[in-house]
């Protein structure tokens, strides 16, 4: 079992990936903001994290930082595709919004 971070501010599609996830048996933690996202990341031991690039016009990129300090494993999560990633973050993965939860399985494999 994977401790899974989902930090996204689309609700309905949180909810999903967490009911995905849940089922195929990781422990989910979710955040909708950066504040809590960094929260997490600093009181929990995680295994892997979605990142939505943009939460509610705030950017995601502190927590990408710290999840990077850590040796967690992530992945950008974008409607917007590579273009809204600076080049600091150019060797990481995108999960293009939107997607089919057999793409969300397959990049945890990958990347986990």
């Amino acid at each position: 079992m994977s401790r899974i971070l989902i930090v996204e501010d689309e609700m309905n599609l949180a909810m999903m990936m967490e009911d995905l996830l849940t089922n195929a048996g990781h422990r989910v933690f979710k955040a909708a903001r950066l504040s809590r996202g960094l929260a997490l990341a600093a009181s929990e031991p995680l295994d892997f994290a979605f990142l939505d690039i943009n939460l509610a016009g705030e950017e995601v990129f502190p927590l990408a930082l710290e999840l990077r300090s850590l040796d967690v494993p992530f992945v950008f999560t974008s409607g917007y595709g590579a273009s809204g990633i600076p080049a600091s973050f150019g060797d990481c993965r995108i999960l293009q919004k939107p997607y089919v939860p057999q793409q969300l399985f397959e990049v945890l494999a990958m990347l986990l």
